[in-house]
Parts: C-alpha cells; structure tokens; sequence
C-alpha cells in the first residue's frame, strides 16, 4: 500500500521530498567529511590527558588580547594571522600531539586542518574552544604566556 501511493505523496509535495533529499544529503557529506579528516575534535578531559601523559603541545590562535585576557596554562599563543604549520619550531613536533585551542572551536579547526595538511600526524582541537574549557570549570591563566 505504501509504495503505491509513494509516486502520488512525492507529485503532491514535490517541494518537501526535494528539501529533505538534500538535508539528508548534506548530513550524511558532513558526518563523512567528519570521517575523513586527519584531526581530531577533542574535549577538555581528553585535553588534560594528552598534556599530561603524552606532553602534547597546546597552541591557543586566538587574536593578542584575548589570550591575554584568559587562557590555558601552558598554551603556546601563535595568533592565526602568524600561524604557519612550516615554521622550524613546530617541524620539530610533526610527529608528537598538538592540540590547537581558540575561544569557541572554529579558527583552531582551521589551524588544525592546516598542521594535517603539512604532514603532522596526531592533531587535536578542543571542540567548543575555551568556552568548553571554562564549561568544565577549569581554570584559565592571565596575562601573557
């Protein structure tokens, strides 16, 4: 029964199939673009493991005075405008973890997809930046680093 009035629902609300046809499209392409990148999303607990275990190195890309004004102890500021996955000081860690960190996740996604794009093999970023950090009432430092 159902696939006989199939053709029928699909002619009446043509516009409706077609809009969720390509949400489900645009779904399923993110959730595979997820997949396929060589970064990984990370959360603060998984942050403090990596730091403390594995010495990972934490980069904060936000802009001068927002660093200054909180972030994480230990964080390395580069801003993105001088972020260069080349430079000499970071080809020395291509093969040890770094995690990149922002105010709210996007630009250190950024700055993350480009150390994968220049070979570094284990890259993180804290999903949801520091307002993820601070969510978990974890402590953010002042000042410059």
């Amino acid at each position: 029964m159902f696939f006989e009035r199939l053709p029928e629902f699909i002619g009446n609300h043509f516009f409706l199939v077609t809009l969720a046809l390509l949400a489900t499209l645009m779904l399923i392409s993110t959730e595979f673009s997820t997949l396929m990148r060589r970064y990984k999303a990370i959360v603060p607990a998984e942050l403090t493991r990596l730091v403390n275990r594995d010495n990972a190195l934490l980069i904060d890309v936000s802009a001068n005075n927002e660093f200054e004004a909180g972030h994480i102890a230990g964080a390395k500021h580069v801003a993105m405008a001088q972020f260069d996955p080349e430079h000499k000081d970071l080809a020395k860690v291509k093969d040890l973890p770094v995690i990149v960190v922002c105010r709210k996740g996007q630009t250190s996604a950024s700055a993350a997809a480009k150390l994968s794009a220049a070979g570094f093999t284990k890259v993180h970023w804290l999903d949801g930046g520091l307002a993820s950090w601070t969510g978990a009432d974890l402590p953010l430092a002042k000042g410059k680093a």
